[in-house]
């Protein structure tokens, strides 16, 4: 019996695939959760053979969580499940080491699946997904570009972006006009729109 940690925040979903996967003769929900700050609590708990987690949770997203469960609890396997096909967030997934990534969408029959071959050691990316980031490209900004445009997304100001970065709020200016012209925006609003829909952020 394959055991797993369902962490989902919309009820109904969270439901559905509950149902769908009590479905299977070899899969088993022995916890599931509704906000990522309760995934390492639960995973403890439970010890599941797989962690299937959305992506987009409140208070903890989903990433960070099983970023976390790969550093503390590396023999439980994490699948990840989103609505969009975002590449750029397929390949922070991946880069995070979670063991497959497939959209929320997919068939029932494909989610069980791709939790059966997580389960024995086999990574599993959802085609589409692969197709997109193949297709994508890396991001154009550097790494402190990416921290000054997800302060900015956050609503922070340059100034205060500056006594969270250690720089001074010039450089800080600097770095968005950068990023707004690396991404091609009409402005910062724009980047963090294009940067957001590429799954950079």
């Amino acid at each position: 019996m394959i055991r797993i940690l369902l962490a989902e925040d919309m009820h109904m979903v969270r439901g559905a695939l509950v149902a769908l996967l009590g479905l299977e003769p070899d899969i088993e929900v022995v916890s599931e959760v509704e906000s990522g700050d309760q995934i390492i609590p639960m995973v403890r708990k439970h010890r599941p053979d797989v962690a299937v987690i959305d992506i987009d949770l409140p208070v903890l997203d989903g990433l960070t969580a099983a970023g976390t469960i790969r550093a503390t609890m590396p023999q439980v396997r994490t699948l990840m499940l989103t609505s969009l096909a975002r590449p750029g967030t397929l390949r922070r997934a991946l880069a995070a080491g979670v063991d497959g990534f497939i959209l929320k969408d997919a068939p029932p029959a494909k989610l069980a699946a791709a939790i059966r071959d997580v389960s024995q050691g086999r990574r599993v990316v959802d085609s589409q997904l692969a197709l997109a980031a193949w297709d994508q490209g890396e991001s154009p900004l550097t790494d402190r570009e990416l921290e000054v445009l997800r302060l900015a997304a956050n609503g922070t100001d340059a100034p205060d972006i500056a006594r969270a970065l250690s720089l001074s709020a010039g450089t800080v200016r600097n770095y968005l006009t950068t990023i707004v012209t690396k991404l091609d925006a009409r402005n910062r609003v724009d980047a963090i729109r294009i940067a957001s829909d590429a799954g950079w952020l």
